[in-house]
């Protein structure tokens, strides 16, 4: 199997660097639809199976070419945003800042059960996520397109890769990101990472 892994789109949140997490079911903006576009034209000759998103509202609509195409569409929680609790929706401030470098120190140190106020901790994103791949073994299709979030992208190749979960933190995932990944016998191997080409003459 291959599987076709993708970050949504930009919104306005991720413009003017507010938190959104799973709570904030926020829509693209221009610029968002841009990307989203373009990776359709750039991948609709592809022979997907199925397309599967998170239940927030900004994969589907990065993923529109294809769901519109009448691609069978399936939308896994699983795969929603991590949950940051009393800071979604809030932009940036110095308090909020501290507290995820000190959210990530707590992750160097192996407590992923660390979390902040009110949101999930690492163990509950891993334990979902990998619920998720544990699910990707069984399907049957040859070809999948993933659409998922940026720190639900992280722990995913994180995984994939066997990495430690302190690892997330090296993973880029620009909008529209794209990591091919190649399913055999219940092993994954990513072939691409963060491809952007597609996004060419686009400026987020």
């Amino acid at each position: 199997m291959e599987i076709y892994l993708i970050r949504h789109g930009e919104t306005d949140y991720n413009k003017r660097r507010i938190i959104q997490g799973s709570g904030v079911d926020s829509s693209l903006n221009e610029t968002g639809r841009a990307q989203g576009n373009a990776f359709y034209e750039a991948y609709k000759s592809i022979d997907f199976q199925t397309v599967i998103t998170s239940k927030l509202q900004r994969t589907h609509q990065t993923s529109a070419g294809f769901i519109d195409s009448g691609l069978t569409w399936e939308q896994h929680e699983d795969i929603n945003e991590m949950n940051w609790g009393i800071y979604e929706g809030k932009p940036g401030t110095p308090e909020m800042k501290a507290r995820y470098r000190e959210m990530i120190e707590q992750w160097d140190k192996d407590n992923f059960d660390w979390r902040l106020e009110g949101g999930e901790s690492a163990a509950d994103l891993s334990s979902r996520i990998s619920r998720f791949l544990e699910h990707l073994k069984t399907r049957k299709e040859d070809r999948l397109l993933v659409c998922t979030h940026g720190r639900a992208m992280r722990c995913i190749i994180a995984l994939m890769k066997g990495k430690h979960l302190r690892e997330m933190e090296n993973v880029a995932h620009a909008n529209t990101g794209l990591y091919k990944v190649k399913l055999v016998e219940g092993e994954f191997e990513i072939l691409v990472e963060n491809d952007t080409r597609h996004l060419s003459g686009i400026t987020p």
